[in-house]
């Protein structure tokens, strides 16, 4: 139990560097790194990034984007395994959209089978850093996160990226 990891700093991301970096809004391992499916999370080209939150992964939740907060939506719904791709549209989440100089991102907490609640800190209106706490899933859960079509993602399926920390994609 030494390695366990409860709700670390984020890391400390300096420069101009930061306004184009996406950072991994959670712990655990990547579902889906690509194209996002039609209409999700709204009609337009998209590119997503959707990691798993095992049990043991830290539940605390960071911001991906320097930027304002433009958006926070809250949904109800079911309690479906995180990882089946339906889980997306009918667990209950919460959406927050985020503007950074005119491009938007958006991170989607989603609940799984073992997790039932989302909390999320955020208020519109907010100017957050990459990095900065976000909220929390409480526990085993799944955090999709929304680019635009021009971002580089910079992750691969199965690769293990740790919140606040691992540089995801890159905008453009």
């Amino acid at each position: 139990m030494a390695n366990l990891r409860v709700d670390p700093a984020g890391f400390p991301f300096i420069g101009a560097a930061l306004l184009l970096a996406l950072l991994s809004a959670a712990d655990g391992r990547v579902l889906v790194a690509g194209p996002a499916p039609a209409d999700v999370p709204q009609p337009g080209a998209w590119r997503q990034v959707s990691i798993f939150l095992s049990p043991l992964d830290v539940h605390v939740n960071r911001v991906p984007v320097t930027g304002r907060v433009t958006r926070v939506s809250f949904t109800p719904g079911r309690f479906l395994p995180a990882y089946r791709p339906d889980a997306a549209l009918r667990n209950e989440r919460s959406e927050i959209w985020f503007d950074q100089r005119g491009q938007i991102v958006v991170a989607r907490q989603i609940v799984g089978i073992l997790a039932r609640r989302v909390v999320c800190r955020l208020e519109a209106g907010t100017t957050v850093q990459a990095g900065d706490r976000l909220g929390i899933m409480k526990f085993g859960s799944r955090m999709d996160v929304f680019l635009p079509a021009s971002a580089r993602i910079l992750v691969t399926v199965g690769q293990q990226v740790r919140g606040g920390e691992t540089v995801i994609a890159v905008l453009h």
